[in-house]
């Protein structure tokens, strides 16, 4: 069994949920969704419509962080959808020491917008948007992962991340 773990990253609207859900069950994997590790202050900040600034970030992404390395050390390779939106964020979450693989969804501003206006009773509100493309940093050459579009629906970006993901667990 390899000992990739996976992130499934992008700004909110890019479906990291929805794809790593899915994912997570072609894989036979655990999905977690790291908003569900947020501590109530930061929920309760960006439900206010106030970004995160770093120091709110810290905690959450070390949680993160030792979650995927936990998992890794009992054989458990998972997915989880983070934002990840930084590289020194990814950089963090690599920190512990798990290896992790980041699957960046991509999409244009109308869709992400469209999508995220289409959700109900979702803590992230949809004029938070810009806030984190503003701060978005793509994948560099030398981090482990691959940008997907999510242009296409759901099986096909799916199918993708899938396809990127199973030749690096090849190599590995």
């Amino acid at each position: 069994m390899s000992t990739i773990q996976i992130c499934v990253m992008g700004v909110s609207g890019s479906g990291k949920t929805t794809v790593g859900s899915e994912l997570a069950v072609r894989l036979g994997r655990t999905f977690t969704d790291g908003d569900d590790l947020h501590p109530q202050a930061n929920r309760d900040k960006m439900a206010a419509g106030h970004p995160l600034t770093d120091d709110d970030r810290w905690p959450w992404l070390d949680t993160i962080a030792h979650l995927f390395a936990d998992e890794a050390e009992a054989g458990r390779p998972i997915v989880l959808a983070c934002s990840a939106l930084k590289r020194v964020y990814r950089d963090r979450i690599r920190s512990a020491g798990a290896n992790v693989y980041f699957v960046l969804l991509t999409g244009t501003p109308e869709l992400l917008l469209q999508r995220m206006q289409a959700r109900q009773g979702h803590f992230m509100k949809a004029d938070m948007l810009a806030s984190q493309l503003a701060i978005l940093e793509p994948l560099e050459r030398d981090e482990f992962g691959v940008m997907v579009n999510v242009d296409g629906d759901i099986p096909h970006v799916v199918t993708e991340a899938l396809a990127d993901v199973a030749a690096e667990e090849a190599v590995d």
